[in-house]
């Protein structure tokens, strides 16, 4: 039997092979819920059924309106989780936003819809099928169906792939949300981990340094840093915590407030998206983020008592638009590390108010001791103990201690 007599016969598909396919889709809901593993078994599904040199799924997201690549039959990890098209983007888009199937039995790539790419060989291909994924009367995904060589689809066959579509729709949302969970859980897990860090007794930079590698790893980051307004001027950032171990990067000049896409953050106290910052004007180091691989930045102030003490800011390997919901976590973030950075501040100003009022009480009483020693006056008594701290290159602490101790070995 030829090749193409064999694919016409799987467009047939037998009552049995349609229970058994059903049962098969039953079976996921009963099991792995994981995405990954949910996509992979109704790419599997979809091969059985038509045998078809190319599947891609892609999954619509409501927030950002678009859809994104997730799983194929070809391996294309590079591409998965990377390729994006708006709603209405193309014959998948039209799909989506249309809910209605699409049949090309050839020349796909001639349709007015269509929308290709370079690093899919597969958008080459001459038939297509392209049906939506559909949970509660509503399009979350698309299923692609693609022969190289053109390709009759009987309307038999092209209703039950959407039939297999529809079915698995639910499975796919409920994989959808257990993903989210994950994620919300490892959020909570990394906010919990940055609280616990505030109150704990470590110094400031192990604190920061923890929660760069928290955040990092939360966000799926390449870079996240710290960057803190000098103490003095506060008109330079400086980074203060990174968990990158580029050399190049730590050793970034410090970043002027008034001429810098950080400064807006700082000065207008509000986050920063740039979708590629080696294609941004206003951003500095641009062969910097070439050579360190770095292309969306999100940017948040560290805010306490509604002052700005510096920035948090995170880096992504790839172009990535950061949802709402990724941009408050992170400033949730930001908040509990300016809180962590005031903190010991607080702690630093307290030490040394503590330190100039011993410092005062043991001046007072060497000034005593030399007054009645020397029959001094008070202010001639300071001007020698100040004298003494001056040629000596030495605090008036150390020198008011020496005095005292002089006194009591003499009585």
């Amino acid at each position: 039997m030829s090749k193409k007599k064999k694919a016409l016969n799987r467009l047939h598909i037998t009552q049995t092979e349609e229970l058994k396919i059903l049962r098969r889709i039953v079976d996921i809901t009963c099991s792995d819920i994981a995405l990954e593993s949910v996509l992979k078994e109704v790419v599997e599904i979809v091969n059985e059924i038509s045998q078809a040199d190319s599947i891609f799924i892609y999954l619509f997201d409501e927030k950002k309106k678009n859809l994104t690549l997730m799983a194929s039959k070809t391996p294309h990890k590079k591409e998965l989780g990377n390729i994006v098209l708006k709603a209405g983007e193309g014959i998948t888009g039209w799909v989506a936003k249309e809910n209605k199937p699409v049949v090309i039995k050839k020349n796909a790539y001639e349709d007015s819809r269509f929308r290709g790419f370079d690093v899919l060989p597969e958008d080459r291909y001459e038939a297509f099928l392209s049906v939506p994924i559909i949970y509660k009367g509503k399009a979350i995904g698309v299923v692609n169906v693609q022969h190289k060589q053109p390709h009759e689809y009987t309307s038999s066959f092209a209703t039950f792939i959407k039939t297999v579509a529809k079915q698995v729709g639910g499975v796919i949302e409920h994989a959808l949300l257990f993903e989210e969970i994950k994620k919300k859980a490892v959020q909570f897990d990394s906010l919990v981990k940055v609280s616990q860090s505030i109150t704990s007794q470590d110094y400031l930079d192990e604190i920061l340094n923890l929660i760069v590698v928290v955040t990092a790893k939360m966000l799926d980051s390449k870079i996240c840093s710290i960057m803190l307004l000098d103490q003095q001027k506060k008109d330079e950032l400086v980074i203060t915590a990174t968990q990158s171990l580029s050399e190049s990067y730590k050793k970034k000049p410090n970043v002027k407030v008034k001429a810098s896409i950080l400064g807006k953050v700082v000065r207008f106290r509000k986050p920063i998206v740039v979708e590629d910052v080696r294609n941004e004007q206003d951003y500095f180091y641009r062969d910097l983020a070439v050579q360190e691989g770095l292309a969306s930045m999100v940017a948040v102030p560290m805010m306490v008592k509604n002052q700005v003490i510096g920035v948090i800011n995170v880096y992504t390997q790839e172009p990535y638009d950061f949802s709402d919901e990724e941009i408050n976590v992170l400033q949730m973030v930001a908040n509990q590390a300016a809180i962590a950075v005031e903190n010991t501040h607080l702690v630093e100003e307290a030490l040394k108010s503590k330190e100039a009022l011993e410092t005062r009480k043991l001046v007072e009483r060497a000034k005593g001791i030399l007054m009645q020693m020397n029959n001094l006056s008070e202010q001639a008594a300071y001007r020698m103990i100040h004298k003494k701290s001056m040629d000596a290159c030495k605090p008036m602490k150390v020198i008011a201690e020496s005095i005292i101790l002089m006194e009591e070995f003499r009585s």
